[in-house]
């Protein structure tokens, strides 16, 4: 058979004209695929899509270094490092600090509860060898047997008997200033010259032998607060 161009031209065209026709037809009959639905960020800060910075948590003040009302600075510090230098050898919840740059007047021994962070003081005599003239006042210091004067340094609180001045608390020398303490029989004890009423009577206190002498009516006090194996540390400042 033979065709002419212009039946190739229609017959073309008929072509392209039915293939559209079932293009469109096959389209209506599948129906359209539904779409997944977009993801949308929240807004969690104050930009969508950003995450609001979080604020740090709190801590806890740092608490501030314990300073004992009427205790020289110098003298605390002293006695603190006493405590860290014979830290394996005492207790290090309470001392007791006295203070021989004061006279006897003055309660001049403290005893220290670090912590809790409270602090009592109590009248103490020194010894006669350390204030010959009797002004009240620690002149010099003696570590020496017989000399009748305080020693200064860190003593260790040892245990309790009952001998001339009924109870007494025997010390033991930690330092090279007061090692002969237990020697010279160095303790706490109590005596009638160290009440507080010898102040009002004499402005000042009588003398010990160098031990830490205390009013009997305030022994008890200084014996609860030590107890054994606690620091006193003695000294006298410039």
């Amino acid at each position: 058979m033979k065709f002419s161009r212009r039946n190739l031209i229609v017959a073309a065209t008929a072509f392209a004209a039915s293939s559209s026709s079932a293009a469109r037809a096959i389209s209506s009959a599948v129906p359209e695929r539904s779409r997944a639905p977009s993801l949308v960020l929240p807004k969690i800060g104050p930009r969508a899509g950003t995450i609001a910075p979080v604020a740090p948590a709190a801590l806890p003040p740092v608490p501030a270094a314990f300073r004992p009302e009427g205790i020289r600075p110098e003298l605390f510090d002293a006695a603190m490092q006493a405590l860290d230098r014979h830290d394996r050898r005492v207790r290090r919840d309470r001392i007791g600090v006295v203070d021989f740059s004061a006279s006897s007047s003055e309660p001049r021994f403290h005893l220290v509860d670090l912590e809790n962070r409270k602090t009592t003081s109590v009248p103490v005599a020194h010894g006669s060898g350390s204030d010959p003239g009797h002004t009240g006042w620690l002149q010099r210091f003696s570590n020496r047997p017989g000399s009748n004067a305080s020693s200064e340094g860190a003593y260790l609180t040892g245990d309790y008997y009952y001998g001339g001045h009924g109870r007494s608390q025997r010390l033991i020398g930690l330092d090279s200033t007061n090692s002969n303490a237990l020697e010279r029989a160095i303790v706490i004890h109590g005596a009638w010259y160290a009440e507080p009423n010898m102040i009002g009577a004499h402005g000042k206190l009588g003398r010990s032998q160098g031990c830490l002498a205390v009013g009997d009516s305030l022994l008890s006090r200084a014996f609860d607060h030590l107890g054994q194996g606690r620091m006193i540390y003695a000294a006298k400042m410039a």
